[in-house]
């Protein structure tokens, strides 16, 4: 290697810059190991430890998932299945039974679950359960709060929440017992107001990129099909693509299936996806268009352009999200980005209540 740990007394001041630093140390948690059979003093290393620690791989995994581009990536993944042990890992459903399931830990097994054995895809199915089972139940209050319906101050409700408190009401009906001698009112009647609800269909067409840059958003676009197609009034499509379209709307209710028929890799085409999507739309001004990606087009994007902007006239929603997870911090092709944007698209990343709180409010 030119670089890595074992090259920095030869380097002369500071090289590199703080991503290539991530990227050199990435590579040596990787290839150092050669090295070391090579007869080179094993130093402590500057990015984690070469131990067999399965979760200190998993980690290193979102490192180059972050750090370097799709091409370099599955290279990458490819050798770290032998070099890291990641190979027990898939062929060893003991393994995975002594690992806390969590969203990391499924982005890796997913990512990899091509080459794992048949028994370890039945736990990499029972670990997408746990993962997604947590996160509906994290999700789904603040999205039944986004849906639940705009407040109506002239309807009264018997239900009892925080949020449809009425204390202009409570304060009027309680006058009577104000206590002169405390200064305050005992309210023995509390008021609340009661909410307001649209039952017109509308169609959410949720059209994912699954590259392996966009594996976290899948995971939460897989979990939001599934919330939103449980709402009364909805119809929700789930459409994932490279430069392939799967339509997956007959598995849009169950989140673990369509994780395990994730395909990463491959090539991205998003006009060929944004088509097919535009032949499926029926009320034009009652669709919302999601496109999740990091606009990262392999193809011509004069297609893509074009399909959204036909879509713009005929009055569909879009909205194009280059995250959609719990930091939200987007990573994609900015210039891409500005010509949707320019045809008509909004361009966002958001948290999954706020992506909740926006698709209410269009509907409401």
């Amino acid at each position: 290697m030119v670089l890595g740990r074992y090259a920095d007394p030869a380097l002369d001041g500071p090289a590199l810059d703080g991503s290539e630093r991530r990227m050199d140390r990435a590579l040596d948690y990787l290839y150092a190991r050669e090295l070391a059979q090579r007869g080179l003093r094993q130093d402590k290393p500057a990015f984690g430890s070469l131990d067999p620690s399965r979760l200190s791989a998993l980690d290193w995994i979102g490192e180059v998932r972050e750090l370097f581009p799709r091409s370099v990536l599955e290279m990458l993944q490819s050798h770290a299945v032998d070099r890291l042990g990641l190979t027990e890992l898939l062929s060893d459903p003991k393994t995975l039974d002594s690992l806390e399931p969590n969203r990391d830990l499924l982005k890796a097994l997913v990512a990899f679950k091509g080459r794992a054995s048949p028994a370890v895809q039945d736990k990499i199915r029972e670990v997408a359960r746990k993962v997604v089972e947590d996160t509906i139940r994290r999700l789904k209050p603040s999205i039944d709060r986004a849906f639940s319906g705009r407040r109506n101050r002239f309807r009264r409700s018997q239900t009892k929440r925080l949020q449809d408190f009425d204390w202009r009401a409570t304060i009027r009906d309680n006058l009577k017992n104000y206590d002169p001698d405390r200064k305050r009112i005992i309210a023995d009647r509390l008021r609340f107001t009661g909410r307001s609800r649209r039952q017109l269909p509308w169609t959410i067409i949720l059209c994912v990129d699954q590259s392996g840059s966009m594996l976290g958003s899948v995971i939460y676009a897989a979990v939001m099909a599934a919330i939103l197609s449980a709402l009364p009034s909805v119809e929700v499509r789930l459409v994932v693509f490279d430069t392939s379209v799967v339509d997956l709307t007959s598995e849009v209710a169950d989140p673990v299936s369509v994780l395990m028929s994730v395909q990463l890799g491959g090539g991205t085409d998003i006009g060929r996806a944004v088509q097919y999507c535009e032949q499926q739309i029926k009320q034009p001004s009652r669709t919302i268009f999601v496109l999740l990606s990091d606009f990262c087009e392999g193809g011509p994007v004069a297609p893509m352009v074009a399909a959204v902007r036909r879509m713009a006239s005929a009055r569909v929603t879009l909205i194009g999200l280059a995250a959609l997870d719990d930091q939200a911090a987007p990573d994609y092709d900015r210039a891409t980005a500005q010509l949707l944007a320019n045809a008509g698209m909004k361009i966002a990343a958001l948290t999954p209540d706020r992506f909740a709180e926006w698709i209410a409010g269009i509907i409401e």
